[in-house]
């Protein structure tokens, strides 16, 4: 017999991709599966058995590895072959001369066809495609958001514990823009009312108020009144031997202060983007031995975020932001070291928006209000007369602060339909600065967003009227 006749009579007929089946028990011991036919590799998937029919008899049986597939004969012409592990093994079969009949490769491999079925019904409409890769999972294909991408690997690891490898690729817009915005109003209102007397004759002088800080060495100790005083009126008349001086101090003041900071900053959905517009502060540290170095504290505008698509157009969206400035008022000074202080406004959080929608994360309302009375005793409680041996002031102060936070999934665009401040600036050449005193020269009429941004200017009145 020749080599091609012996391997087309001698190879088995081998069930191929067998399918799990579902019967009562009662026919559990009767069922068989076997195909006609003959190959040289046979499919077992894991912890399950599948029967096959040599078309000749054999003597003998091996298996090269029995870590992966266990074998036993049912007869001289049918093999029970049982997969234990994933992996790759032979199964040689002898007759009863020891002649070789033929190797069978075995491949055992997860049984991934109830996983696949759950896949399905779990997430409809994705397309993901799952292989086998010796002990474990190989998961690729394209899925809608990153919260499904999470979902198929949760399922896949109750099949495979700590064994699947992810190929898949997320859809979809991925990055994000965020747009922050810093408002906040600060009113002040200070008000004072306050008197002095000076009574000045040739046996003595009696002082109150604003006069007792004056310079008493002038000749007319009733005009030594302290100077620079703000909001304030000076009477005098004589009485006899005696000279009488009244000052009356009025003032009210009012401010206003409108702080807005609007920083923007894109970033890939689960990278983390860091924004700082402003500079950095030099403070002296001491260290030990006495010796002073210098750390640079940050200020201005600073935003980080991480971004994170969930699902769709559904953000998740951990940020910090915080504006701050210089406060020479609240400084430290030290002889000749003077240090500034900070003022801080600031927000940490985690919030969940969908796309073009807004959150007020962080709002604050102060109102403070302070009264001072100051009299001489007795005579301040004098009607009408006391006012003139009395002061009073109060001021009060509100601030109110809004952190409102926009999110936007966002794509490239190309190069020229985006604008810059200085579109629409430009050198001027010599004879338009000294000619004609522009400080801009002409700028060419532009197409599409940088030449809408180029119409604008800054002729006309900007700013607010303080009534």
């Amino acid at each position: 017999m020749t080599l091609k006749r012996l391997f087309g009579a001698a190879l088995l007929g081998v069930a191929v991709g067998v399918l799990p089946i579902v019967a009562p028990p009662s026919f559990a011991d009767s069922l068989r599966v076997v195909r006609s036919g003959t190959s040289s590799t046979l499919s077992v998937p894991m912890n399950r058995a599948v029967v096959v029919e040599s078309d000749v008899p054999f003597a003998e049986l091996s298996i090269a590895n029995p870590a992966i597939a266990d074998i036993s004969s049912l007869s001289d012409r049918t093999i029970y072959v049982l997969g234990k592990s994933p992996g790759l093994t032979t199964l040689t079969l002898l007759d009863a001369t020891g002649k070789l009949i033929t190797n069978v490769e075995v491949r055992v491999a997860p049984d991934l066809s109830e996983f696949k079925e759950r896949l399905k019904q779990i997430l409809p409409n994705e397309t993901i495609d799952v292989r086998t890769a010796n002990d474990g999972i190989v998961m690729s294909g394209t899925v809608s958001s990153i919260q499904r991408l999470e979902r198929a690997l949760d399922l896949a690891e109750r099949y495979a514990p700590e064994r699947v490898s992810n190929l898949m690729v997320v859809g979809g817009v991925q990055q994000v823009m965020l747009k922050v915005r810093f408002a906040e109003m600060q009113r002040t209102v200070a008000k004072s009312l306050s008197s002095s007397v000076a009574i000045s004759g040739s046996n003595g002088l009696i002082e109150t108020g604003t006069w007792l800080l004056g310079d008493n060495s002038l000749t007319n100790p009733v005009t030594a009144f302290k100077p620079n005083v703000e909001g304030g009126g000076v009477f005098r008349f004589d009485a006899g031997a005696f000279e009488i001086g009244i000052m009356l101090e009025a003032l009210e003041k009012k401010g206003m202060v409108r702080t807005l900071a609007e920083p923007n900053l894109s970033a890939l959905s689960g990278q983390e983007a860091k924004f700082l517009a402003g500079g950095e502060y030099p403070i002296p540290v001491a260290q030990d031995g006495g010796e002073i170095t210098v750390e640079f504290k940050p200020f201005g505008v600073e935003l980080n975020f991480v971004p994170r698509v969930v699902d769709g157009d559904l953000i998740n969206l951990e940020m910090a932001t915080a504006v701050s400035a210089l406060d020479e008022a609240n400084g430290y000074t030290d002889g000749t070291l003077s240090i500034a202080a900070f003022s801080r406004r600031e927000a940490s959080t985690t919030v969940e928006m969908r796309d073009g929608e807004s959150f007020a994360i962080a709002g604050l309302l102060q109102d403070n209000f302070l009264d001072n009375n100051q009299q001489l005793p007795w005579l301040g409680d004098v009607p009408v007369l006391g006012a003139l041996f009395r002061s009073a002031d109060y001021s009060r102060s509100q601030s109110e602060l809004v952190i409102i936070v926009t999110a936007h999934l966002v794509t490239p665009t190309r190069g020229e339909a985006l604008a810059l401040p200085t579109d629409r600036i430009k050198p001027p050449t010599e004879q338009e600065l000294f000619l004609f005193g522009h400080v801009s020269g002409n700028v060419k009429r532009q197409k599409g967003a940088a030449g809408e941004v180029a119409k604008q200017d800054f002729t006309g009145s900007y700013g607010y009227v303080m009534d």
